[in-house]
């Protein structure tokens, strides 16, 4: 069966949430989903997925720190030809989807646009398209499925 992993790291809660919706959308989907902060996981064991999204809130301009290492331990496993998206929440500049994204594309991964970047607390309406972007993701995985 096609899998996702979405892996995430929330300061305040709200990546959190951004990414609990994604995996509603992607499971309407008929994808396997698991969902967990990034403590919960291994890099070598996301690069088994067919499918990687990965959220991180914005810090100082930046991704946070301990996702930007995951994500560089993850690359190295190979990632290559993988569906790839990237989500985030901030508090006012937001660059932290972009770079995940960016590094996702310099390793090859097809990367599911446009990146989902929420202000603060998602409310209903972010939360909806939270969950469209997990059946963009789920759609763009049968796809590759299926070549």
């Amino acid at each position: 069966m096609t899998k996702l992993a979405i892996v995430y790291l929330s300061t305040q809660g709200s990546t959190q949430m951004m990414a609990e919706a994604i995996a509603e959308g992607v499971s309407q989907k008929h994808i396997e989903v698991r969902v967990n902060n990034f403590y919960e996981w291994d890099p070598k064991d996301a690069a088994t997925y067919d499918g990687i999204a990965i959220g991180s809130s914005t810090f100082y301009y930046k991704m946070l720190e301990p996702i930007a290492k995951f994500l560089d331990a993850l690359i190295a496993e190979g990632v290559e030809g993988k569906v790839g998206a990237a989500f985030g929440s901030y508090g006012w500049s937001g660059e932290a989807p972009v770079m995940i994204a960016e590094k996702m594309r310099e390793a090859g991964m097809k990367v599911v646009d446009p990146v989902l970047r929420i202000q603060y607390v998602p409310d209903e309406k972010d939360l909806k398209e939270c969950q469209r972007l997990g059946k963009d993701i789920a759609m763009k995985l049968k796809k590759l499925v299926k070549e």
